[in-house]
């Protein structure tokens, strides 16, 4: 018999945050896993007892990786332990954090550019926290269910082919959520004309979470921690970011029908109601109710990558528990 763990992993919808907020206020996605650990940046293994999982998405500019892995504490905080999180900070303070990690454990990226605030680099990968809120979506998985995503995308070419409009975060975190829950996560021509943004792919999973409570989806928020960025905003649809930006003005002097109908899908279709209000809200020493199972285990450095042999990991689908 198959049985389902408890709240295994979790969508990261991630803020809007500074000057991306203004130019393209869409945010950030990536995915939580609690069972599944990083032994690299680019290869996946099962997690000791102890250790609190790590985060993966697809990035642009950091390498040709398409997808890459973080274990969870300095993905938030650019720490190895929540006890080293500083309770004020500033821009240096955030920089040098990101920077001693890096130096730790993040040289086998190469020569990858640290990046800033337009063109981004290593950095997205650490201190998210510092940067941005953050939404988590917490949904159940199974083992089995983990065990064959390690393998897929352990075996999987890892080659990056980032496109803004194809193949960005949100399309990956679509994929993901596809193969835990087999064909509920599609692309669609409206809204958005096809593009695929966070927004859209955490709308459609509490949609899901709604007609298969099984899945016992709860959202969490993993607050701004102020002192490099004072707020942050929800990302928004593809459209609805052509209107606040104003964008849809020299798009209104070439074509005010397609105006028109940008106007009309944010109204209509574009907005994805949330319903945020009563999320949780964690804190860096209370992160591991991300993945309650880890709850009571010995606490553990949780920040760096480790090798472990998991076992065989199957791939075999049939494996996996079915709804």
């Amino acid at each position: 018999m198959c049985v389902r763990g408890r709240a295994q992993a979790a969508l990261l919808l991630q803020d809007a945050d500074g000057i991306a907020e203004v130019l393209s206020p869409t945010g950030h996605e990536a995915v939580y896993f609690a069972r599944i650990c990083a032994a690299s940046p680019t290869e996946l293994r099962r997690c000791k007892p102890g250790e609190l999982g790590t985060v993966i998405s697809r990035y642009h500019g950091i390498g040709r990786s398409d997808w890459l892995a973080m274990p969870v504490i300095p993905y938030f905080y650019s720490v190895e332990d929540a006890s080293q999180v500083p309770s004020h900070l500033d821009s240096e303070t955030v920089q040098s954090l990101r920077l001693a990690y890096h130096d730790a454990h993040l040289e086998s990226l190469g020569k990858v550019k640290e990046g800033g605030g337009i063109h981004r680099g290593w950095n997205q990968l650490v201190g998210a926290a510092y940067e941005r809120r953050i939404w988590a979506f917490r949904f159940d998985t199974t083992e089995a269910q983990d065990d064959a995503f390690i393998a897929r995308m352990n075996a999987e070419q890892n080659r990056s082919h980032f496109s803004i409009l194809f193949r960005n975060c949100a399309d990956f975190s679509s994929q993901v959520l596809d193969f835990y829950f087999p064909h509920a996560f599609k692309r669609h021509i409206v809204p958005d004309g096809g593009i695929v943004t966070p927004r859209q792919i955490a709308y459609e999973l509490v949609k899901y979470g709604r007609k298969h409570p099984e899945i016992e989806l709860t959202v969490m928020e993993i607050p701004l921690v102020h002192g490099m960025h004072h707020a942050s905003r929800i990302g928004k649809s593809a459209a609805e970011s052509l209107v606040v930006t104003g964008y849809v003005v020299p798009i209104a002097l070439l074509s005010p029908y397609a105006a028109g109908v940008i106007v009309v899908d944010t109204l209509l279709w574009g907005r994805y109601p949330l319903k945020l209000d009563n999320a949780r809200v964690l804190s860096p020493e209370t992160l591991a109710a991300l993945g309650p199972s880890t709850a009571g285990m010995p606490a553990r450095r949780v920040g760096a990558y480790h090798r472990e042999n998991s076992g065989e990991a199957t791939d075999n689908l049939s494996a996996m528990c079915r709804r």
